[in-house]
């Protein structure tokens, strides 16, 4: 890996910090943004240059052989048996929902605790968003939340995989055969994690009614703009979605529904095709990031690490850890010392302004409200090197809160 941006100063000496072999920085500022593309991008450059070029001699821009592979390698990843692709994990989500064909008064329960996308989604198809409490230890849906909230109104149940770690699928699915209703996976966050269930490992996005994935840039699997991407065992919705994409028409200028305009386009799918191949090795990269994270902070109470499900193989979209006291303070210090960080998310979805109506109040969801006010989610993308992954356990360990 290449030396880290040191700003003010050499490095000292190497010596071994709590499993992680670093340098002592004294006083050095080290430049560890929370993702470098940049780095990413001088490693594929050449994977990438190939594959769009073969795009810009075609000059087919909109579908195309590219999508269409792109589709079977995403659905083969996930063990699916078709893949849709659109312009954007918000329409991934969005497009399924529309299928459902929501009636005024339907209710959709999610987690409060994600990206808006998730309720946005259902919102837009026209569904009222039904807001749950999450596990305090993964931040995932809560599968006893999700049962007392269904009603006879309940449709369907948008389960995220948040941060890369797979839900407990195997208690909510049982509450979707049980009630009638659609299970969606917003594995947005989650491509290539997979879950042991019996005795065998289930991939996120592979046992829902869908899955849907999002290839936003920032993203474990990431385009150079916008892209999305809906898979499913069911053939027939599969040619439905693929429909609803084109403005609801397998043919041109022919329209069996209203659909929208929700095409990937083919550079993106040739950026996406150039990186699949990295893929597992981004994500392994990744897990051992997030070890010598845990093994780097046993020692302070400053922060406390996620936990990992015994049964989850984690991709770590995000770290994200607890900072029980003075999270803020601490994100200050990070960014005085050079050090990236973000808060996912700051604001639960059920205290959102736009959602006011349904009237959630503070105190309805604590889990979800506490997480918001601790949570810190630091760099963890897998080109990030040793020295600089050292410098931000050393950095967290000796703040004073």
């Amino acid at each position: 890996m290449s030396s880290p941006n040191v700003r003010g100063g050499s490095l000292a000496p190497v010596s071994h910090h709590r499993g992680l072999r670093v340098s002592i920085f004294n006083g050095d500022l080290v430049n560890v943004p929370l993702l470098d593309l940049t780095a990413q991008y001088r490693v594929i450059k050449d994977a990438v240059g190939t594959r769009v070029a073969d795009v810009l001699e075609r000059q087919q821009f909109i579908m195309g052989p590219n999508v269409v592979e792109l589709e079977a390698q995403v659905a083969a990843l996930s063990h699916a048996r078709c893949a849709v692709a659109c312009a954007s994990g918000t329409d991934a989500l969005l497009l399924p929902l529309k299928a459902l064909g929501l009636k005024p008064g339907d209710e959709v329960i999610t987690t409060a605790f994600t990206f808006f996308a998730t309720a946005g989604a259902i919102a837009n198809a026209g569904g009222i968003p039904v807001f749950v409490d999450i596990d305090r230890q993964t931040f995932n849906i809560d599968p006893e939340a999700i049962a007392a909230a269904i009603t006879p109104r309940t449709r369907a149940i948008v389960v995220v995989h948040l941060f890369g770690q797979m839900a407990p699928m195997e208690q909510i699915l049982p509450l979707g055969e049980r009630h009638g209703l659609a299970i969606i996976e917003d594995a947005a966050q989650a491509i290539g994690a997979r879950r042991q269930m019996g005795d065998s490992w289930r991939m996120a996005g592979e046992l829902g009614w869908v899955g849907t994935f999002s290839f936003f840039p920032s993203k474990n699997l990431g385009c150079y703009g916008d892209g999305g991407m809906i898979v499913t065992q069911d053939p027939s919705l599969a040619t439905r979605l693929g429909r609803l994409r084109l403005h609801g028409g397998a043919k041109q200028y022919h329209h069996d529904e209203v659909g929208t305009n929700s095409r990937l386009d083919a550079i993106q799918a040739a950026v996406l095709l150039a990186k699949l191949p990295y893929l597992a090795t981004w994500s392994e990269a990744r897990r051992a990031h997030a070890a010598a994270y845990g093994a780097g902070f046993s020692g302070t109470s400053n922060v406390v690490p996620p936990a990992t499900e015994k049964a989850n193989e984690h991709i770590f979209h995000q770290y994200t850890v607890r900072v029980p006291v003075g999270r803020d303070a601490l994100r200050a210090h990070l960014k005085q010392r050079g050090i990236g960080s973000a808060v996912y998310y700051p604001v639960a979805l059920h205290l959102q302004p736009c959602f006011s109506e349904l009237g959630y109040r503070l105190g309805s969801l604590p889990i979800s409200e506490r997480a918001m006010e601790e949570v810190l989610s630091l760099p963890v993308y897998p080109e990030m090197t040793d020295d600089q992954q050292g410098y931000v356990v050393q950095t967290i360990c000796e703040w004073t809160p």
